[in-house]
């Protein structure tokens, strides 16, 4: 369940970005990076900020 909460909340944030860069400033093209740097980082280390604040949210696995 968390898993899916994470990956939902990253597209978002990946979709919103997008089309910030493109309405308002293409500058939102870095929160697109730094979203895209964190997914790597995740799969790297294993360890992703989003899950660690899911669950101090308290959500569930």
């Amino acid at each position: 369940m968390k898993n899916r909460i994470v990956r939902g909340i990253a597209g978002t944030f990946i979709l919103a970005s997008l089309l910030l860069a493109i309405y308002v400033n293409i500058n939102w093209l870095w929160f697109t990076a730094f979203v895209g740097a964190n997914l790597l980082q995740s799969s790297l280390t294993k360890w992703c900020l989003m899950d660690t604040i899911l669950e101090k949210l308290g959500v569930k696995n």
